[in-house]
């Protein structure tokens, strides 16, 4: 990977975070300006590529994937993409002998279908980053493999300090570093926020029969159990599990042997794709939620994790990154067009106002969401039920939330409707 060399001017950009989110940022913003705007990524953990992201998977959806079909990566991603053609949601105790199904997404229509357009993919990490890795040095980023530890204004440029001490200047730093963002922290940018008593589990599960790209979402009491299928290897039909757990019961659920860890993953898993075995994991992390008071400051825009955190209870966290890299992108790309400072507060204030409401709303919806259905008083259980039934039986209902989980309705960034910037 190349290295950076100390730019100064309006028609620089560093993103700070090499995760998903900020590659995809960094390639759209080349593809789009090419020698017109240098883009750099800074990131300790290049050093280590695409691997600290092994055993890990995504939902992508339709909106996102057409934005990789913008881009021209689509076809190197979809080897390691697993179309869900159906979704199955029930509700139940762990328990109960029997997991009735309330609601069901399937195929939206005929014609989608023709088009090979599911509404979303199950997109394993590793592979995707190496992808967006191999991507984005082709176009021309540049790579510094350390991490930005200060980012100070001074006038029409910000002036960044990397973790050797060395010093880069640019018009605009994008803070793509994660839910504990230093950088949003250092420009004061408040957060509102908590943790969730629960624990996301994940694990790559091996199983008998196929799983035809259906996904399942058992809405169990101490949390949702979903099963997401991805693509077989070596003969082996594979899912993707992510299982929400009350914290202070994962220590005596994982700690014990793998069989014990496995019996309580077959409990959940139920017997419907037969034999299962571990693949990979399971490990466990700490739920939370949080959203960025602002998301851009004094030439520093949030981006990813840095500017939300939402329950995974509907998998739409990483989508809202890459609906804020498509945004933003937009908007730096029609600033530089225009002849005007991509780092302008007029220009990041337009980024937010594309960004606020879709993430508000997304992020109120999937915390309700986790809150109705982690909740065991029957009277509640009895009200989700009936209204889970009736969204199965009203097809324009089912559709408009379909739209909204592929990220394909509303007034969506241009590159998340297929459109180049």
């Amino acid at each position: 990977m190349s290295s950076a060399k100390n730019r100064a001017g309006s028609r620089s950009l560093l993103v700070a975070g090499a995760g998903i989110p900020g590659l995809t940022l960094a390639i759209a913003l080349k593809q789009a300006n090419g020698p017109a705007l240098d883009v750099t990524v800074c990131d300790p953990g290049l050093s280590v590529g695409a691997a600290r992201h092994r055993g890990r998977a995504f939902a992508v959806a339709a909106g996102p994937r057409r934005m990789f079909e913008r881009l021209g990566l689509w076809e190197r991603i979809a080897p390691a993409a697993e179309p869900i053609r159906d979704m199955v949601i029930t509700d139940s105790r762990l328990g109960d002998p029997v997991r009735p199904t309330f609601l069901t997404f399937a195929q939206r229509s005929a014609e989608e279908e023709s088009r090979g357009e599911p509404f979303a993919h199950m997109v394993e990490a590793e592979p995707l980053v190496a992808v967006l890795l191999g991507a984005a040095e082709e176009v021309g980023v540049t790579f510094e493999p350390t991490g930005i530890a200060d980012a100070v204004p001074e006038g029409a440029r910000i002036r960044a300090t990397l973790g050797d001490r060395r010093e880069l200047a640019a018009s605009l730093v994008v803070a793509a570093d994660g839910a504990r963002s230093r950088l949003r922290e250092a420009a004061g940018i408040g957060w509102v926020g908590w943790s969730y008593p629960q624990s996301g589990i994940v694990a790559t599960i091996t199983h008998e029969r196929d799983h035809e790209g259906r996904a399942y979402e058992h809405f169990l009491p101490s949390g949702p159990f979903a099963i997401l299928p991805l693509p077989s290897c070596d003969g082996r039909h594979r899912s993707s599990i992510v299982w929400t757990e009350r914290q202070a019961d994962v220590p005596a659920l994982l700690g014990g042997s793998a069989e014990d860890t496995l019996a309580e993953i077959e409990r959940r898993f139920g017997l419907s794709l037969g034999h299962i075995a571990l693949e990979d994991g399971p490990s466990a992390h700490t739920l939370s939620f949080g959203i960025a008071r602002s998301f851009f400051g004094d030439r520093l825009a949030l981006l990813g994790d840095a500017a939300h955190v939402i329950h995974p209870v509907a998998g739409q966290g990483l989508n809202l990154g890459f609906s804020d890299a498509a945004a933003l992108a937009e908007t730096v790309t029609e600033a530089l067009r225009l002849g005007t400072d991509p780092g302008a507060p007029e220009v990041l204030r337009a980024y937010e106002r594309a960004r606020r409401f879709d993430t508000v709303a997304m992020a109120a919806a999937t915390d309700g969401l986790n809150r109705l259905f982690s909740n065991d008083a029957l009277p509640v259980r009895l009200a989700r039920d009936l209204g889970l039934g009736l969204v199965d039986r009203l097809p324009g209902l089912k559709r408009f939330f379909i739209g909204e989980a592929s990220a394909i309705r509303g007034a969506q960034p241009r590159l998340l409707r297929g459109e180049a910037l």
